[in-house]
Formats: C-alpha cells, sequence, structure tokens
C-alpha cells in the first residue's frame, strides 16, 4: 500500500520495510495497545506543548494548516502532525516546522519497532508513538495533532489534557470501521459518525465544532456533556460569515474583519473559521488579529485544489488550468463541484473501498471528459465502475496528453494516493 511508502534512504526504507509488515489489525479497536507502546517509551504524549487536537471527516488537515501558520505568523515554533503522506513518509512528522530529517525519522522508527515487537502494534500506532516521540524531544510552542481515523480508537487519542480539541465537517467515509453497530452508540449514520469524531473531547478542555444536522449535534453534545468539555459549536458560541470581501468572525469576545483563505475554493473559509475559533477559545497561548489575517493569506496544503502551474504533467495540457484534489468523498465532491461552475475534464482514480459516485455524481452535468486512471500500489476501481462514458488510461500521462485542445479546465482527483503520484511526476515534492 502507498501508505507505508519509499525512500531514497537505505536507513529509513529499512524501517519502513518493517512498518509495511504491519496492517490494522481487523477486529481489534481500542487504545490498548497504543497506551503500552507509549508507557515502554516512557509516555512522550504526557511531554507536548499545548495540543491542538482536530478531528472530523472533511477539512481537518486544512484546519491543522491554518493553525499552523498562524501560530507561526505570530512567532511562535509549531510541531504539526498530518496524514497521510503524500509522497515522503516525512510528510507526517513536522518538527517546529520542518519535515523530520531521514536520519531522526530511522531512528524514531527503530526505536518504536523495537520497543513493540511483541505488541504487535498497528502502523498507525507505531506512527504516532514515533510522532509523539520526536515532538518530545524539541522544544515548541504548540503542537497540532491531526486524527486519523475516527477520534474516539484514533492512535492519537491518548492526549489527556489538549488545550483545545475542534471537529471539521462531517460526513460519510471509512463506513467500515465507523459505522459497525455497538451497543450504547448511535444508529443514525451521520449521528454515529459525530460520536466518532467527538471521542477526542477532553474534560475542562474547550471543544470547538462546525454546525450540524440534528442527529449529528445532538451526539457531539451529548459526548461533550458526558466527558465535562467545554462545547463551543458554531452557530451558539460562535459564527463566520464569508462573502466576496472577507471572512466576518464573531463570538462574544468580539467581532473580526478577516481575509478569505488562499486556499482555493468556497469550503476553505468554514476550515478558516474553526481554525480561528479554536485559537480564540483557548488560553493557553496568546494570538493577535493581524497574525490571523497573515496565516490565512500564507498557508498551503497540497493536494487540496491545487493549482499545478508548472511541471512535466502540466506541459502536456497547454491551454488548459490542470488542478489536483484527493478527494474520495461525497463531500469532497460537493466541495469541488462548486468550484467548477463549468465544464471539466476529469481524470480519477479511486480505491475499491470508496464510492465512484462521490466525485463523478456531483460533476455530472459539466464533464467534458472522464477518465479512469490506475493508482500505483493500490487497488484501484476501473473504468467500468464510473459508467458508460468513462474511459480508461493506463497512467495519468496517457490521460493528460488525450485532453481535447479546448480550455476547460482539467481536474485530477479521487485519491490522496493518486494526488501523491501526480505530485512526484510533477516534480512538487511537498516541504
Amino acid at each position: 500500500m502507498k501508505d507505508f511508502a519509499r525512500s531514497d534512504d537505505p536507513t529509513v526504507q529499512e524501517q519502513l520495510d518493517r512498518l509495511a509488515k504491519l496492517s490494522l489489525p481487523q477486529g481489534r479497536l481500542g487504545l490498548e495497545t497504543i497506551r503500552s507502546l507509549l508507557a515502554r517509551l516512557d509516555n512522550p504524549q504526557d511531554r507536548l506543548p499545548p495540543v491542538f487536537h482536530v478531528s472530523g471527516t472533511n477539512g481537518k488537515g486544512s484546519t491543522c494548516t491554518y493553525l499552523r501558520y498562524i501560530l507561526e505568523a505570530q512567532g511562535l515554533t509549531v510541531h504539526t502532525a498530518t496524514k497521510p503522506h503524500l509522497v515522503r513518509y516525512n510528510e507526517r512528522i513536522r518538527i517546529a516546522g520542518t519535515l523530520v530529517s531521514n536520519a531522526e525519522l530511522a531512528t524514531l522508527l527503530r526505536e518504536v519497532l523495537d520497543a513493540g515487537e511483541d505488541l504487535s502494534p498497528s502502523f498507525f500506532e507505531v506512527t504516532t508513538a514515533a510522532t509523539f516521540l520526536a515532538f518530545s524531544r524539541h522544544s515548541a510552542d504548540a503542537c497540532i495533532i491531526e486524527v486519523g481515523l475516527g477520534g474516539r480508537f484514533d492512535a492519537t487519542n491518548v492526549i489527556e489534557h489538549p488545550a483545545v480539541c475542534g471537529i471539521a465537517s462531517l460526513g460519510l467515509d471509512h463506513e467500515a470501521f465507523l459505522l459497525a453497530p455497538e451497543e450504547g452508540t448511535p444508529s443514525e449514520p451521520l449521528a454515529r459518525i459525530a460520536f466518532e469524531k467527538a471521542g477526542i473531547a477532553r474534560a475542562g478542555a474547550p471543544l470547538v465544532t462546525q454546525r450540524y444536522p440534528a442527529a449529528a449535534a445532538l451526539a457531539v453534545t451529548q459526548t461533550a456533556t458526558r466527558v465535562g468539555a467545554i462545547l463551543k459549536m458554531r452557530g451558539y458560541e460562535w459564527d463566520a460569515r464569508a462573502s466576496e470581501d472577507g471572512l466576518e468572525y464573531s463570538d462574544r469576545a468580539g467581532t473580526l474583519s478577516l481575509p478569505l483563505p488562499a486556499l482555493p475554493g468556497a469550503h476553505q473559509a468554514d476550515n478558516a473559521a474553526l481554525a480561528i475559533a479554536m485559537l480564540r477559545h483557548q488560553d493557553s497561548l496568546v494570538v493577535s488579529h493581524a497574525a490571523m489575517k497573515q496565516g490565512l493569506r500564507a498557508a498551503k496544503w497540497p493536494a487540496r485544489l491545487q493549482r499545478l502551474s508548472h511541471g512535466p504533467l502540466a506541459a502536456l495540457v497547454p491551454g488548459h488550468d490542470l488542478w489536483l484534489d484527493g478527494g474520495h468523498n461525497p463531500d469532497a465532491g460537493a466541495a469541488i463541484a462548486r468550484h467548477f461552475p463549468g465544464p471539466v475534464h476529469l481524470v480519477i482514480g479511486m480505491l475499491v473501498n470508496k464510492n465512484p459516485e462521490a466525485i463523478v455524481n456531483p460533476l455530472a452535468d459539466r464533464l467534458a471528459s472522464l477518465t479512469v486512471v490506475p493508482i500505483p500500489g493500490s487497488e484501484a476501481h476501473d473504468a467500468t465502475a464510473f459508467g458508460a462514458n468513462a474511459v480508461a488510461a493506463e497512467s495519468v500521462s496517457d490521460a493528460l496528453t488525450a485532453i481535447d485542445s479546448d480550455d476547460a479546465p482539467v481536474l485530477i482527483a479521487g485519491s490522496l494516493y493518486l494526488a501523491g503520484e501526480v505530485l512526484r511526476l510533477n516534480g512538487e515534492l511537498p516541504d
């Protein structure tokens, strides 16, 4: 799988080969293994700077990015853990603003894998332990942690005293893991998702959320009440409104006039607003209005409606705007459709456990062409899964070469794994 990655550094590759033998143990959910592994490493998660912990279905990575850029604009040093990586495993661990070096990464992975060899930890548990170990060994003013899968049983959910927790937008994704029936949990699908994501809530810590449908909002509220978290839900304790003139944010402390974020897509205003709300409802760090404005303007986040204006792949479609997005669920599809109101050429690759309709259906009335490509190293849908109008290409390069000579934009979408391959081919390594 692409999750395990390759490295040009033999010392890193040796440890990635060991990681590749691990997986998500089927049928095992819980935090016992990660807690045991961290205990053997002297509990590095208890020695972190103030933690901003973010869950959600879509937008959590972008929210983490806004938090990072705003805090750095304030002059603060920030550790950041995001997932998945696009090209290099190193992208998962950013230490004081810089991706972990190959030398330190090899040492961290070896140390964690050796410590937990008899525990049979998962890929995600080893990655999380290595991340916390790295962050505990370097000083910083803040630590931003993105949840991987779910929240309640995610390996990152061992932070006992976060500065603030946030929940981004909610939607259906990873249903096989998050919608399995369990006694005492909500039965309505989105409420079930909300229940899992809200599992990061902690007693006495702010839990800042977006606005959700009634059943999901109830699940979040009940979880916050049960654990004693301080719920700050959009539409109640805070709100925000985006227009062509900017982003107007308000809460009990006052109103802020902010620029729209630099990242493309109308949905990014919501992600930016959540980041602002998280900063406004925590008291570990002081962040100025000026830093908020600067951070929103400067934020970059690869493969999220990213325009590829240079590089070998962009050169294959002269006269077209070439866009890249790793979205793969219905909410992502809706956000993409809002960004492309007119004809668009879609080049898509999706893992077999994803719904082909998620991206195609929102764009169905404006598809200039639909080309299906494989995802190197992963099992993906073939063209037959996307309907009678879909055609197959052996690679992204072949798909782009066949695009008609009109001026409609070209979008490559459907998978973050595919997005990573596109960035590699186009010579754009995330840094």
